[in-house]
């Protein structure tokens, strides 16, 4: 069962009527202005990579792990990047551990769309050994996706041998791990419409997702470059409610960029607080042997 349905089987009617009545009102159940977001905070785990975003009463946790693969045939310079999301059960009842239901699977479609397509990753420099490794990332959303990729760091490697077949990973105790090239932070804004698209409100709250009769979702970053629009549904939407969403979407993008940016400042420096003694023998453990190309 998909949460979205179970939301709006829990909303009553009367329970409807209110909310709308009061967004006429330029009313909101929780209090805020029709454009007024949530209050975010970032926080980050011990390893690196990991992240957990609270927008309101929403919590998001994210991971980014990373491993050697083969690159595609058709990109053999390029690391690959992919991105999975979970709802877990003790968030909602209705959400299944093993089966994604519609809601999740939409989720990492925005969330792929926004960052891939947008090239915040620079896939490039994952590149260790041209048509024969590179690295392979998995992380999942938005706002705790950038942040796990801002704090992520990948073993250092170099390629050596007598022939130059040998792929060297060094350990965190020898060499300073790389974080990853972020080229720009891509941020998702999504707006709920009500009462026939005339009353527009960023950031729904689940009573208003069960109420509202059409949404979009807008991702652009701090220089108001619109990285992806995802609007599902039948109900159209006008030209000038489009247009006025990326404006909102732009206005606040700048001020939730600075937010992910100083979480992860701070985070940076407690870790480099930690001073890490590193050895300059390498463990014959480290060294991958000649790479067959299949």
């Amino acid at each position: 069962m998909d949460g979205r349905l179970s939301n709006k089987w829990r909303v009553t009617v009367n329970e409807s009527k209110f909310v709308e009545s009061a967004l006429q009102s330029e009313l909101r159940v929780d209090g805020r202005g029709l454009y007024d977001y949530r209050k975010l905070t970032i926080k980050f785990g011990k390893e690196y990579g990991s992240s957990e975003v609270q927008l309101g009463q929403t919590h998001v946790m994210a991971f980014v792990t990373a491993q050697l693969v083969q690159p595609y045939k058709d990109r053999p310079n390029e690391g690959s990047f992919s991105i999975f999301t979970e709802f877990s059960p003790m968030a909602d009842p209705s959400f299944e551990p093993v089966h994604p239901g519609e809601s999740a699977v939409e989720l990492g479609r925005i969330i792929d769309r926004a960052l891939r397509e947008s090239r915040v990753v620079d896939t490039e420099s994952l590149c260790v050994f041209a048509g024969k490794l590179v690295w392979n990332l998995v992380d999942a959303a938005n706002i705790a996706a950038l942040a796990a990729l801002l704090t992520f760091r990948r073993p250092d490697c170099t390629v050596g041998g007598e022939n130059s077949q040998e792929v060297i990973i060094h350990p965190p105790e020898e060499r300073e791990p790389l974080p990853l090239i972020i080229h720009h932070l891509p941020i998702a804004f999504t707006f709920g419409f009500f009462n026939k698209g005339s009353i527009l409100v960023m950031d729904p709250t689940v009573v208003e997702e069960a109420v509202m009769s059409g949404r979009m979702t807008v991702t652009v970053n701090a220089n108001g470059d619109i990285c992806a629009i995802q609007k599902p549904g039948e109900e159209g939407v006008n030209q000038s409610v489009i247009l006025h969403c990326l404006r909102l979407a732009s206005s606040r993008a700048a001020a939730t960029t600075k937010i992910i940016r100083e979480a992860v400042e701070a985070y940076n420096r407690e870790r480099s607080s930690q001073k890490v003694i590193r050895h300059h023998t390498l463990a014959k453990s480290e060294v991958l042997g000649p790479i067959e190309v299949v």
